[in-house]
């Protein structure tokens, strides 16, 4: 969807009026924001939502989306790098339970004192960003079906085990 298709939308539920008061711009502002760019023959202008794309396009840093989700009462997840085609369910597996323990360490040491100090904080965050983005690259491959390797290692694991 593009940013003015989504001011758009959102002025069917919105006032625009109640947005040119809240924000000090012109309604005719607020309406152009909903129209495509003069550029793609409309006659849109730069709205906020594109000001923001350029924003992180030229600083090539996310902080500005986690800034814009935490304001929203969220949080911000990178789209993690795709896990290659010939990538395995057990390591990948493995991979997110030894990032999630990896995570508790760090909570059980931050509060063996009975206090989380900023720093310890910090690195908790640190911690479960990085957790919730491998396990992001999990579920996309899970959902893509991308464990090419899952039916040999069952088949080899069934012809391994001794007979019964």
């Amino acid at each position: 969807m593009e940013s003015h298709e989504l001011l758009k939308a959102l002025l069917k539920d919105t006032s625009a009026k109640q947005i040119c008061s809240d924000m000090g711009l012109s309604l005719s502002l607020i309406y152009k924001w909903a129209e495509p760019p003069a550029d793609d023959a409309g006659s849109g202008s730069s709205n906020p939502l594109d000001r923001v794309k350029q924003l992180i396009d030229s600083t090539s840093d996310d902080r500005v989306a986690r800034w814009v989700a935490q304001q929203a009462g969220g949080f911000f997840i990178s789209n993690p790098a795709a896990m290659r085609e010939s990538e395995e369910l057990v390591p990948a597996t493995n991979d997110i339970v030894q990032q999630f323990a990896s995570m508790l360490g760090v909570i059980a040491a931050a509060a063996s004192d009975q206090q989380i100090t900023d720093k310890e904080a910090r690195s908790i965050r640190a911690q479960w960003e990085g957790l919730k983005s491998v396990t992001e690259g999990f579920v996309q491959a899970a959902e893509k079906g991308n464990f090419s390797g899952l039916e040999a290692d069952i088949k080899k694991q069934h012809h391994d085990e001794p007979a019964a």
